[in-house]
């Protein structure tokens, strides 16, 4: 029997998130259940979240921007003159919503992409949380 703790799962870093093909991570994540749905929900939500964390986005703007997606779909977010504030935030999620609106069908393909959305704003709001206590304040 062995007796040694298991090891611990290996991480990745930020920058590895940040580098993924998130709009591929769409694509194949809104088109098949299973392993790209998980990879779509779990690392491509966190590069997500990265990115936009970066870029200096807030936690509202991408839980707008998920109602925004339920009330008119993806193709019509995609096509806003600004979907988050930021020019270099504008041309990275729309690119996810183009991707996203290329796969997404019906009212279940524009949830399952509010969804995803959602997820991210989450995880952003996580991060600056965590940042906020880090800082002591």
């Amino acid at each position: 029997m062995n007796t040694a703790p298991p090891s611990p799962p290996t991480g990745r870093t930020d920058d590895e998130l940040a580098q993924q093909d998130i709009p591929s991570m769409l694509r194949f994540g809104l088109s098949f259940a299973g392993p790209q749905r998980g990879a779509l929900f779990g690392d491509g939500a966190v590069g997500a979240a990265v990115l936009l964390d970066r870029l200096g986005v807030q936690p509202r703007a991408v839980a707008f921007l998920a109602e925004v997606v339920r009330s008119g779909g993806a193709r019509y977010a995609a096509e806003l003159p600004e979907p988050v504030p930021g020019d270099a935030a504008v041309a990275l999620v729309r690119s996810w919503l183009e991707a996203a609106a290329t796969t997404a069908r019906g009212i279940e393909g524009d949830e399952e992409t509010a969804l995803w959305l959602d997820a991210v704003a989450e995880l952003l709001g996580l991060r600056h949380v965590h940042r906020f206590r880090s800082a002591g304040r």
